[in-house]
Order: structure tokens, then C-alpha cells, then sequence
């Protein structure tokens, strides 16, 4: 099976899910966002990496790393959410532009290493 269709499908199934997740808010706060993502990977299994805000061409959002799976089936999620409010975005971090994307296998497996040298 086509990895760009998997990801695809994924990504899919993710912003099914968010629907009625999204807050209407006019100004995101970081536990509103920490609400809506764990909503979304809960419907998926998934698991909540790490979350930071940033300016992204010159705009605030929050940013959280995902991924879903395990082992070599493993996916890595980016999930954007403007501060100002808006849409949450969820794509695959192998399908991202987004400057973060590139953190999540490598915070990925720097988790597994620590939990390997406990």
C-alpha cells in the first residue's frame, strides 16, 4: 500500500474527528489546545509527543507532535492551531512544510532511548 495514501488517510480521519473539538474561541489558550488535540488522538489511539507555540510567517500557533502506532508502523503527526482561532490542521510530519515536523521522530526517539536506559 501507497505510504502518501496511508498518511493521507490518516490525516483524514484525524480532521473527521475534530469537528466539534474546534473551539469558536477568538484567542486559542494553550489548554484549550491541549483539549482539542487530545480529543483528536484519542479518537485515533494516538499519543501526544510534545506541544509549544510558535510564530509561523508571522503568525502565533500552537503546534503539538503526535504519533500513532508503534514500532516500525509508527506514524508522526503535526497538529497547527492558530492562536487567533481557526481550523486545526492535521498532517503527517513526512508531509509537513512546517519548520517543527522535522522534531517529532527525532523527540520520538530520543523518549524511546531514555525509556530503554531506565
Amino acid at each position: 500500500m501507497d505510504a502518501q495514501l496511508d498518511d493521507k488517510a490518516l490525516e483524514n480521519t484525524l480532521a473527521e474527528s475534530l469537528a466539534d473539538l474546534v473551539p469558536d474561541a477568538i484567542t486559542i489558550t494553550e489548554d484549550e489546545f491541549v483539549e482539542v488535540v487530545g480529543g483528536a488522538l484519542e479518537a485515533v489511539g494516538g499519543t501526544l509527543l510534545f506541544k509549544m507555540c510558535v510564530q509561523n510567517e508571522g503568525e502565533g500557533q500552537h503546534v503539538a507532535a503526535a504519533c500513532v502506532g508503534d514500532g516500525g508502523n509508527r506514524q508522526f503527526l503535526l497538529l497547527t492551531l492558530p492562536t487567533g482561532g481557526g481550523a486545526l490542521k492535521v498532517e503527517t510530519a513526512s508531509r509537513s512544510t512546517n519548520p517543527v515536523a522535522g522534531i517529532a521522530a527525532a523527540y520520538a526517539g530520543l523518549m524511546d532511548a531514555f525509556q530503554a536506559a531506565a
